[in-house]
């Protein structure tokens, strides 16, 4: 089918109603040199809001694409804000400005810890996916991947004394890394569970760890590369007579452990609470500990301990010394679960903690930690913008301006222009609602059968009745807006109708019967994941359609018109065509299941509420939609997914190593690949067109009219083909040998786009290169290029070259010689001693 008019756009127009997603952590920030402690980032969806807690305003939003976020990240400067995604994907943004400037997009699954280096040159992330990514912000680019965990990374800290990285996984691994040659040199295997929180303390000495049992251990730290290990001097061990040098070297050679450091057990901290640690959390200057525990069963509490100086190494009683050294300050219990927490030490011994809890609500505490009992005190709390729980039902006014909102203990009634909230009011646990004709009563239908009367304007309940003896699950109005109709969950259906009262000037309902509203069609939804169309002529079913992948949960017509929505558990707002039987569109933006939705009466916008505590409003545009591109769209989604969940194929004979490159695979580099195909093509073509001219002016003995350009390029001013300018008039966003900044583009996709290139194009372009060279145009980028292609020649087309030259110049790379060299080594001294021994 082909445009069709009467089938109009819904986009996305704004989210409202979260204060902070329990799936992304709580951080501190700091905004144009402001107050320290007074604005905190949080997720919400996929955007991340930036609230002033002292005046409980939204004062920057950190806009989003579609996935949502799952971890934050402050850089140590104070400027810019590190930000994962669930799809694997991290962002940097300006806390100037609120915009994005670097991208990276590395891992396959969620990002569940993302850390700074010191300087806040470089960045680790870990993920579901089980790898763990260090990226180099300054020049926007992926270092090297880390494989060797099991399951999801819990935490990954870079070390301020050497150029070392320890991370923790759920796999009860904690796993220390060279980052020098992108080795594990060291995992340890104390812990009996999960590792769920890690902190380094003591100027890096001390390793302290938090799994799901009920003990936080201690490890020491030891830096053996100054001269000691384990407090004892190293010893030369003698050479003997059956050993010569070589053996005397092979005896001598240290581990990669021994050579760097020491990590072992110091002592353990038996906590209170059985539950299992979420997370360990200290403050800027790491002297105070957040230990957050996982407590199903009472209101979430954090407790607080103070790091005092080291003790002597010479104490003789270990436990002691880490009694002493770690000590308990104070619990805070919030009014409800804790989801993340984080603290911020401050001038005068002030320690700020800020929580994020699982209600949908911030708290902030202070208190003095110089104090022998300090006390936290509450100093803010952030409710206002949104409901505790699920909003469960939705309703327009009249006059498409005021939307009504009602979840497990509140209702509220928003303005859509502004999104802010007009009345908050108690109620019972609602399921349906409306606003009664006039716009200045509501009605709720609850849980427990009663019908509740609000009045807007005082924001006081009028009356409550007891309609049904199961749970109201639908209210709508009669056809002549006198009264309404009533479902329940003990099968029946009431009518009721409203009655002025005068001398109480309010509304009242009471029971009444009136006909059925007369119609054409009837669409319903079920849990089997099917709308059924039906007319009312017959009573027979038009048609049945799969329309979600999960459980339908809503469906509600256009006004006026035979289009309806559903709302599905799989996340999805689909629009239909009752008369076609025909999908239209899908809304995706919810990231949990969708309970409800709500038309306006002109038609024109959507609000929804989902199982992620946002309400969305979509409005609908001018823009006709084209049924075959939106098929397409979805093909093309569908691809993205699959390939960004796809391995890369290992090359036969090869086997995966602990390091590898830090990009994948995604749509955008493949489209960055064939646009330097495009590019190298036109080169190509306008070389040959030239060698041509050339020949032929050189036969005829004179000077012939050059050939004519490419259109392309005579579009562009005529630009040559031997300047790199061809690449960034062609591509207003050319990758690669650019420096411009109106033409820069995501450089952390420039070695994966370089590596998707089919292999009859690298020559061609290293040819390019060499030209760019000779001119001095570009160096620094052509040979950053060139440097990644060489280094990663294992994973690269290059491999194919690499065996072509050994093969037919009875060569080896220096590096293959080199290890076969060690092997051959090693070989010979055991053959050696063998021989030694016999004798």
């Amino acid at each position: 089918m082909g445009l069709t008019k009467q089938y109009l756009r819904y986009v996305s127009s704004a989210v409202f109603g979260v204060i902070g997603s329990q799936k992304a952590n709580i951080a501190y920030v700091t905004l144009r040199g402001g107050e320290k402690g007074r604005y905190v980032a949080v997720a919400a969806c996929e955007h991340v809001f930036i609230w002033d807690v002292r005046k409980a305003e939204k004062v920057l939003i950190l806009q989003g694409q579609k996935h949502e976020v799952t971890f934050l990240c402050p850089s140590p400067d104070g400027v810019h804000i590190a930000v994962g995604y669930e799809d694997g994907a991290v962002r940097i943004f300006s806390l100037l400005n609120g915009e994005s400037t670097v991208s990276f997009n590395g891992h396959k699954s969620a990002v569940t810890v993302i850390n700074y280096d010191a300087l806040g040159a470089r960045l680790v992330t870990g993920s579901k996916d089980t790898d763990v990514i260090v990226w180099d912000v300054i020049n926007e680019c992926g270092l090297y991947r880390l494989k060797g965990h099991k399951d999801v990374i819990t935490q990954a800290l870079f070390l301020k004394k050497k150029n070392l990285l320890v991370t923790s996984s759920k796999d009860s691994f904690v796993k220390w890394w060279d980052l020098d040659t992108q080795h594990c040199f060291k995992t340890m295997v104390g812990h009996r569970s999960e590792v769920w929180g890690m902190l380094l303390l003591n100027q890096e000495d001390r390793l302290l760890t938090g799994s799901a049992d009920s003990e936080l251990r201690a490890w020491n730290i030891s830096y053996l590369e100054e001269g000691k290990a384990d407090g004892e001097p190293r010893v030369k061990k003698e050479k003997t007579l059956l050993e010569d040098d070589e053996d005397e070297d092979e005896e001598v050679d240290e581990s990669p452990e021994e050579r760097i450091l020491s990590c072992k057990k110091f002592g353990s901290i038996l906590r209170e609470a059985r539950d299992r640690v979420v997370s360990l959390t200290a403050d800027n200057k790491a002297r105070v500990i957040a230990c957050h525990v996982s407590n199903e069963t009472s209101p979430g509490s954090i407790k607080l301990s103070r790091i005092h100086d080291k003790m002597s190494a010479e104490e003789p009683v270990v436990e002691r010394m880490l009694k002493d050294e770690i000590i308990r300050l104070t619990n805070i219990k919030a009014s409800a679960k804790i989801r993340w927490v984080d603290c911020l030490s401050c001038a005068g011994g002030e320690l700020k903690v800020a929580l994020l809890l699982q209600n949908n609500t911030i708290e902030t505490y202070s208190l003095r930690t110089l104090n022998n009992t300090p006390t936290a005190n509450k100093t803010a709390r952030l409710t206002l913008g949104g409901h505790r729980t699920d909003v469960r039902t939705l309703a327009f006014s009249s006059d498409n301006l005021a939307v009504l909102s009602a979840s497990g203990d509140t209702v509220k009634v928003w303005n859509r222009s502004t999104l802010q909230v007009i009345r908050t009011m108690a109620c019972e646990y609602a399921l349906c609602s409306l606003f009664v004709p006039g716009d200045r009563q509501i009605i709720l239908g609850t849980k427990s059968g009663k019908l509740q009367i609000f009045e807007l304007a005082s924001g006081s309940l009028l009356e409550t009745v007891d309609a049904h003896d199961g749970a109201v699950w639908s209210l709508c109005l009669a056809p002549d807006q006198r009264g309404i109709v009533t479902g329940s969950a003990d099968k029946t259906v009431k009518f009721w109708e409203f009655e002025l009262i005068k001398d109480q000037g309010t509304w009242s309902i009471q029971e009444m019967f009136c006909d059925i509203v007369d119609s054409t069609l009837i669409a319903t939804g079920s849990a089997d994941r099917n709308v059924k169309i039906w007319g009312l002529d017959f009573g027979d079913c038009h048609r049945s359609m799969f329309a979600h992948d999960d459980s339908v949960m809503f469906l509600q017509f256009v006004p006026k018109t035979h289009l309806f929505f559903t709302a599905g558990k799989d996340k999805k707002i689909k629009q239909w065509d009752a008369d076609k039987f025909e999908h239209i569109q899908t809304l995706e933006g919810h990231h949990r299941e969708v309970w409800c939705l709500t038309i306006s009466p002109s038609g024109d916008y959507i609000v929804s509420s989902g199982h992620d505590k946002s309400l969305r409003l979509w409005e609908r545009t001018r823009e006709p939609i084209i049924l075959e591109e939106e098929r397409e769209m979805e093909r093309e989604a569908e691809v993205e997914e699959s390939m960004a969940k796809g391995d890369v194929p290992v090359v036969p004979g090869e086997t995966q190593g602990e390091a590898a490159p830090a990009g994948k695979k995604t749509v955008e580099t493949v489209k960055a690949a064939e646009r330097i195909m495009e590019v190298l093509e036109l080169y190509r073509e306008e070389t040959r067109k030239m060698e041509e001219h050339k020949y032929a002016c050189e036969k005829a003995g004179k000077e012939l009219p050059p050939p004519q350009s490419n259109p392309i390029l005579v579009a562009f001013g005529n630009v040559s083909t031997s300047s790199p300018c061809l690449f960034i008039k062609i591509h207003s966003v050319c990758f690669f040998l650019v420096c411009l900044p109106a033409c820069v583009v995501i450089l952390s996709e420039l070695e994966v786009s370089l590596l998707v290139l089919p292999f009859p194009y690298i020559p061609e372009l290293l040819t390019l290169f060499n030209s760019y060279i000779q001119q001095g145009l570009e160096v620094e980028l052509v040979c950053r290029c060139l440097f990644f292609l060489v280094s990663n020649i294992q994973w690269s087309p290059l491999q194919f070259l690499q065996r072509e030259i050994e093969s037919k110049e009875d060569v080896m790379f220096f590096a293959d010689a080199t290890g076969r060299l060690d092997e051959k080594k090693k070989k010979k001294r055991k053959r050696e001693r063998a021989v030694l021994t016999i004798a």
